[in-house]
């Protein structure tokens, strides 16, 4: 029987190209790639999605495999998720990730039940175990207070990952400078591209652009339940906008009402790297710094000392959020 080999991710594009995540993906993929001496695609599977390609070789893909036709929008996860499965019994891949977007989560689920594979959803982490070969992915379990590590039996090995999870670095093969990967245009049979459903699309929801960018923000400021009240949430606001930061909140402050959900960090919100993070009166708990792994500097602020955040920021400071909030606001405002 064939072996498999090749490292794939699923791509997702826009109308300005790759997202983010894609990139993301890609960085982390490359790495793999150097462990195991495997070929890197990226599969594309939609309509009008050529024009990705070249940033997808910046980040180390040696191949770009596109599956393009009109019949593919709007999105059907059924559909996407035969052609996805197809091309995997042609070519046997022996890992495929994706973003744990909602689109891609639900193209590799119909994908892994195709071929009769495994699926790892929301890894925080991946890697090659060095004795056996295998993809190591990383998750939370029990509700977020411990990470396991699944390994799947059956190939291809599949996982999807939250954005933020990996940064995005441009890598230093020789497809970095000149872009020589190999684009690969395939037609699949006809039957695949038949949408099992009449999909119409009536209106596109278009992203609140007032709502804060918490993957891409450089300083994330986080209300915890310590300063749980709507006067502090208030200040924290004025001083995130003295420092150019964006607020969010753990999700017991979320559950009280005092920011939206759509605020909430940490394993069931949004995953984050910042450059900065201030935790106020946050207690640390793991569904929590589940998702502030990628920060670069971490600050934590609260009263109760052996709060588990102190355990997990670069500085921490037993003090009261509230004050420190006021204390920062007065002497920021004061060097206008």
């Amino acid at each position: 029987m064939a072996e498999n080999k090749g490292i794939w991710v699923l791509g997702e594009v826009n109308n300005k190209g790759p997202l983010a995540l894609t990139l993301e993906l890609l960085t982390k993929a490359y790495e793999l790639k150097e462990t195991l001496k495997e070929e890197l695609s990226c599969v594309l599977i939609g309509k009008d999605i050529g024009n990705a390609s070249e940033k997808l070789f910046e980040y180390g893909a040696d191949r770009v495999i596109c599956v393009e036709d009109d019949s593919l929008e709007p999105f059907c996860e059924m559909q996407q998720g035969k052609i996805l499965a197809f091309l995997c019994k042609q070519r046997m891949p022996s890992i495929i990730i994706a973003g744990a977007t909602d689109r891609s989560k639900a193209v590799m689920a119909m994908c892994a039940t195709s071929v009769g594979a495994g699926l790892t959803a929301n890894c925080m982490d991946i890697s090659i175990d060095s004795d056996t070969g295998r993809l190591l992915q990383t998750r939370p379990a029990y509700g977020g207070n411990l990470m396991a590590t699944i390994v799947s039996e059956k190939m291809p090995q599949m996982a999807t990952i939250r954005q933020g999870v990996f940064e995005a670095a441009p890598c230093l093969s020789k497809y970095s400078s000149n872009n020589e990967g190999e684009i690969e245009k395939i037609a699949v049979p006809q039957d695949l591209l038949q949408n099992p459903f009449h999909l119409e699309a009536c209106d596109e929801i278009k992203k609140d652009e007032s709502s804060p960018d918490y993957e891409n923000a450089a300083i994330v400021l986080v209300a915890g339940r310590g300063i749980g009240d709507e006067t502090s949430i208030k200040g924290l606001k004025r001083l995130s906008g003295l420092i150019g930061g964006v607020v969010g909140a753990t999700r017991p402050v979320c559950d009280m009402g005092l920011l939206p959900h759509s605020a909430q960090i940490g394993q069931t919100g949004h995953i984050i790297s910042p450059n900065v993070y201030m935790g106020f009166g946050v207690s640390g708990a793991a569904p929590h710094t589940i998702g502030i792994q990628g920060a670069k500097v971490m600050i934590g602020i609260n009263t109760d000392k052996d709060a588990p955040i102190f355990d997990f920021v670069n500085y921490g400071f037993i003090a009261d959020a509230k004050e420190v909030i006021s204390s920062l606001i007065k002497r920021l405002e004061a060097k206008k």
